[in-house]
């Protein structure tokens, strides 16, 4: 055998090797990178447990996607519309003991007077809008109290 016939089997060796490591089907053994992490921030926590306590008789839903929320009606699309409110979620769903919904409440921070943001929120609202699902939207520097909370939903302080 010469010395390039050599080369190319270790060459071709050290292909297939990386080749099989870079496909291998994810065992039980490898560490994925993941870690739990808090579902709410602080200011949402403060928002969550006042909504439970405010609305006794609702549901508080926390962190739920747009797309559970919103339906896609007939004749359109389902995918192309679902796509656009990918990855959305609204911050509390308040809803009837039958899970119909009352109101969405979107907590902003400083972090919504960005462009970026903005016109996420807006296409965040147009959404809602057009299912006719009711925005509210309250500022971290001033989350209601109880009785402001129930005062919204119309319900007696």
């Amino acid at each position: 055998m010469d010395i390039t016939t050599i080369i190319f089997f270790v060459l071709l060796g050290f292909f297939l090797v990386a080749l099989i490591t870079r496909t291998k089907k994810i065992g039980n053994d490898e560490v994925w990178p993941f870690y739990a992490r808090k579902l709410l921030s602080q200011p949402e926590q403060v928002l969550y447990f006042r909504l439970v306590e405010a609305l006794p008789d609702h549901v508080v839903l926390a962190q739920v996607q747009l797309s559970r929320l919103l339906g896609v009606k007939k004749g359109n699309n389902y995918q192309t519309w679902l796509n656009r409110v990918n990855r959305m979620s609204a911050d509390f769903v308040i809803c009837n003991k039958d899970s119909s919904i009352i109101a969405v409440i979107e907590l902003d921070d400083s972090s919504h007077l960005e462009k970026s943001r903005m016109e996420a929120d807006a296409k965040k609202d147009k959404a809602l809008n057009c299912a006719e699902i009711k925005i509210i939207r309250w500022q971290t520097k001033s989350i209601p109290d109880k009785s402001t909370i129930r005062t919204t939903f119309n319900l007696a302080p």
